[in-house]
């Protein structure tokens, strides 16, 4: 079979589409022929060696994807061959064949595309999460969201107005601001792709806030940090929650924590990958109910872009670069 491989941890031009051996399931393991896997900002972190954990070389990036199965080993019980499953795996999506444990896999709905299901579950999952059991979401609160036409960010905004909040969208640009819209935003802040200084983040501080009907958002979700975090940080409202999604624009900021005391506000972490392991039920009734809000329209993945998955090296480049808008999809072809 053929999969995209990493070597060494370098720059992402290092990465190579070439022949393996197909692998075999061992206890507890599915075989999946791959339909289409989705790209996300952590696949460019992890061939660099930047991400939270680094596998062992070589490996092939991608960390969720859809397909079918075409063999199962001892002990699995949920899962026969010629089933349609969408699975998580933290690596090794990038190719054409993957043995993942049956307790990483997921049934996929009959109306559900391979491509929509592989595009959905860190996304989605991360925001769902993100909001829903770490903001306390509910229809009345107002939510500033930062890197809001990313795969993430785009997901939150989704999810968000499908449970009717007002969410203000942060963009770099125009063109993202466009999509923000079209995708139910309520207004808009478009802060550019410069480093900010003081006075830059003040007056980002202030454009916020300006956008606020309530004079401070209730959640802000956050996935992008550096120079963006503590202007909208000091535009939430008392009692509000700070979701730290990541860190894509770059740095990791460094909070003055006196805001946290006069706002009387929550900084909240969200590490979906943890969640999942430390929190398996709960995670899998998530990934239900996104699959029940898209079954009946209240939200509608955006995705921007299918590539082959033997190009996946120029998609891992171009999410790096900050060039993509909602979610791309690579497929075996």
């Amino acid at each position: 079979m053929k999969a995209l491989l990493c070597k060494e941890f370098a720059a992402v031009d290092n990465l190579t589409w070439e022949d393996v051996p197909d692998p075999s399931p061992q206890d507890g393991e599915v075989i999946i022929e791959i339909k289409a896997a989705a790209l996300n900002f952590p696949d460019n972190l992890i061939v660099q060696g930047l991400y939270q954990f680094k596998p062992p070389l070589p490996f092939s990036p991608g960390s969720e994807g859809a397909g079918t199965i075409s063999a199962v080993g001892k002990n699995v019980t949920d899962y026969k061959v010629g089933d349609r499953v969408s699975f998580m795996s933290g690596w090794g999506a990038f190719c054409e064949k993957i043995a993942v444990n049956q307790k990483q896999v997921i049934k996929m709905p009959d109306t559900i595309t391979f491509e929509l299901a592989a595009a959905t579950q860190m996304a989605y999952g991360t925001s769902y999460h993100a909001l829903i059991q770490r903001g306390n979401l509910t229809e009345n609160n107002e939510i500033l969201i930062l890197g809001a036409s990313g795969g993430v960010g785009l997901a939150a905004l989704d999810i968000a107005k499908a449970f009717n909040a007002r969410v203000v969208a942060g963009v770099s640009s125009e063109e993202k601001a466009v999509v923000c819209r079209n995708y139910g935003a309520d207004d808009v802040v478009i802060y550019g792709t410069e480093k900010l200084d003081k006075e830059g983040q003040k007056a980002l501080s202030d454009q916020f806030k300006e956008k606020s009907k309530k004079g401070g958002y209730d959640i802000i979700y956050d996935p992008i940090g550096d120079c963006y975090a503590e202007p909208a940080l000091r535009t939430i409202n008392w009692k509000g929650r700070y979701l730290v999604i990541g860190f894509a624009a770059g740095e990791i900021p460094r909070i003055p924590l006196n805001l946290a005391l006069l706002k009387g506000c929550a900084i909240v972490g969200v590490f979906w990958g943890s969640f999942t392991s430390h929190e398996p039920q709960q995670n899998v009734k998530n990934i239900i109910e996104i699959g029940k809000l898209i079954a009946i329209g209240k939200i509608n993945p955006f995705i921007s872009k299918s590539i082959p998955m033997k190009s996946a090296k120029d998609a891992i480049k171009m999410i790096g670069e900050r060039k993509i808008v909602g979610k791309v999809v690579l497929f075996i072809d």
